[in-house]
């Protein structure tokens, strides 16, 4: 059942992490100090750090004044920024889920700028856009722009529905949305999978235009082209099954 937007009360962010141990603690700060107006909590899933990033969470677990601190899960494994956030999602009790990666491209303080539309009644997903009023993000390689754009058109073309960036770390939804999502992911397929299933559900989605700076592979990008490969797939995959 929907929640009406008058009676949401909680953001839960989640943060899947993947040896981040020079950006996690900055990131955490970001995400704690930023006011959104409602109770936040902080759902980080480390996903196999072997860096020392599982010792920087634990010692700075229940730091945060306005912030509950959840490290909900340490993997021994590697298995997937997409595994990662499906374990945060079963820990969630906030109204309106939002994706943080653990790096620092993305900026906290466009938040209250994404929750606004769901908190006003006008969506049920939001996703924060680098490209609404920018032609190429800050720091993003040619590379990456021109598979971004691949992307949205191959979602625009399969599912109607026009958007300017399909593959956003900033996702947001209302929690029953996102519960009646069944997710498979494992790698960086949340995206296209996640786009696949909202849009085939009619759920309204919005966008809103963020500050985005761009990381290097040497700076720790971690996605790949084949990802890339993976996400065409995934669109066109679940265009026609569930």
């Amino acid at each position: 059942m929907a929640i009406a937007p008058e009676d949401i009360r909680k953001l839960s962010i989640i943060i899947p992490c993947y040896n981040e141990v020079e950006n996690i603690s900055e990131v955490i700060d970001r995400v704690s100090s930023v006011d959104v107006g409602l109770e936040k909590e902080i759902i980080i899933v480390d996903d196999g750090s072997e860096d020392g990033t599982v010792q920087v969470l634990k010692e700075m677990t229940g730091q945060h004044e306005g912030s509950t601190i959840l490290n909900v899960h340490f993997s021994m494994l590697n298995s997937g920024k997409g595994f990662a956030i499906r374990i945060g999602l079963k820990y969630v009790t906030g109204d309106i889920v939002i994706i943080q990666d653990a790096d620092l491209e993305y900026d906290p303080e466009d938040y209250p700028a994404i929750i606004e539309p769901i908190l006003k009644g006008e969506a049920d997903v939001v996703y924060g856009s680098r490209f609404l009023g920018v032609v190429r993000p800050e720091g993003m390689e040619f590379a990456n722009w021109l598979a971004n754009k691949i992307l949205t058109w191959t979602a625009i073309i399969l599912y109607g529905k026009i958007i300017t960036d399909e593959a956003t770390c900033y996702k947001a939804f209302r929690k029953d949305v996102i519960d009646s999502v069944e997710l498979t992911c494992q790698r960086f397929e949340f995206c296209p999978e996640v786009t696949s299933k909202v849009l085939k559900k009619k759920y309204r989605l919005v966008e809103v235009p963020i500050h985005y700076r761009g990381r290097t592979t040497l700076e720790g990008k971690k996605i790949t082209w084949w990802d890339g490969v993976v996400a065409i797939w995934t669109l066109f995959k679940y265009r026609f099954r569930k």
